[in-house]
């Protein structure tokens, strides 16, 4: 319970779920404060997903327990699905239908009278930067305006909680950045947002807690600084500017930093994890000893940053490999 004794938005315990021999979720314990944004980061394959469509009422859990708002999501179906809004991974729109003709539609499912549903559909297509496009057809949208389109459709109702699957996959930049707007608007006035993502910047940029999962298990679980500073002090960051001395760059740094030396895409970049006992300071001295070290080899170095370990490398410790892997979870979508 929150200080208010108002429920979380959600709240499960041991939850499982297989598909034959696959354990898709496999024991998960979440608990999602109201009115914030919940990251649930890991690759394709971990349990994203089925976890969400259990939340959602959409598949009924093999065991454990899940409420949503105090609602139990097996026996209190009715009163979850009256608080809460999915948008998955691939847009549910109709793509025959211009965007205003597919939220007016779903606007008048949900009970609104045709004047009120033009009216919402208006508006939302305005707040979503579709007004122009609003008499064409979905089928001739860019996949951000489709996406945005979804989102808004999500919306309709304004939901006491929403889940977004992936909401950002396959998505350029800009239109990515768009939709990171629409969430943290859609926050602001008071809805909570369950995120699943395996981008780790997303991650990193909207939510305030993340749990890690891999495998169908809660691996790790914090706001993104207490998951950056469980997997070191810092990271050290470099570039050189002769790429020729990379390899006497990553011996200085493995001796004097006594940590595995990463050599980047970037042929004249390299990254180091320095692992001290979570000591800031320590981790800055260490890293001046290295700059120190680097000038006295003759190393000619262009540029030279310490900072907290991403997201990325947090997933890559705690699972041994990178968070953007695509393990096929097809089987959840049926």
């Amino acid at each position: 319970m929150s200080e208010s004794g108002d429920p979380p938005a959600i709240e499960t315990a041991g939850l499982v779920k297989s598909f034959g021999k696959t354990r898709a979720v496999d024991g998960i314990d979440l608990t999602v404060p109201a009115g914030t944004v919940y990251g649930v980061l890991g690759p394709n394959g971990a349990g994203k997903t089925t976890t969400v469509r259990m939340l959602a009422t959409l598949l009924r859990p093999d065991g454990g327990q899940a409420r949503v708002f105090g609602h139990d999501v097996v026996r209190e179906a009715d009163a979850v699905r009256s608080r809460v809004s999915l948008t998955g991974q691939y847009a549910s729109v109709d793509e025959d239908l211009t965007g205003m003709e597919n939220l007016v539609l779903l606007s008048r499912l949900l009970g609104h009278r045709k004047p009120a549903a033009k009216e919402r559909a208006a508006t939302l297509l305005a707040a979503f930067g579709l007004t122009e496009a609003a008499d064409r057809q979905v089928k001739n949208y860019s996949g951000g305006m489709r996406r945005r389109l979804d989102i808004a459709a999500s919306i309709l109702n304004t939901p006491d909680l929403l889940f977004l699957d992936e909401p950002t996959t396959g998505l350029d930049p800009r239109s990515r950045s768009h939709v990171w707007d629409i969430i943290r608007a859609v926050v602001a006035h008071g809805t909570t947002v369950l995120l699943t993502t395996q981008y780790m910047e997303e991650a990193d940029r909207l939510a305030g807690r993340i749990a890690v999962i891999d495998h169908g298990k809660v691996i790790a679980e914090g706001t993104p600084g207490e998951l950056k500073s469980s997997v070191g002090a810092g990271s050290v960051h470099i570039r050189l500017r002769d790429r020729w001395q990379r390899e006497q760059a990553r011996q200085v740094l493995a001796r004097v930093l006594e940590a595995e030396v990463q050599l980047d895409a970037d042929p004249v970049a390299l990254t180091a994890r320095i692992m001290d006992g979570g000591s800031r300071d320590r981790a800055a001295a260490q890293a001046s000893r290295a700059l120190a070290e680097l000038d006295e080899a003759g190393v000619t170095v262009d540029d030279f940053s310490l900072g907290q370990p991403s997201l990325d490398e947090v997933f890559l410790a705690l699972t041994g490999h990178p968070a953007e892997e695509h393990d096929d979870e097809q089987e959840v979508a049926k």
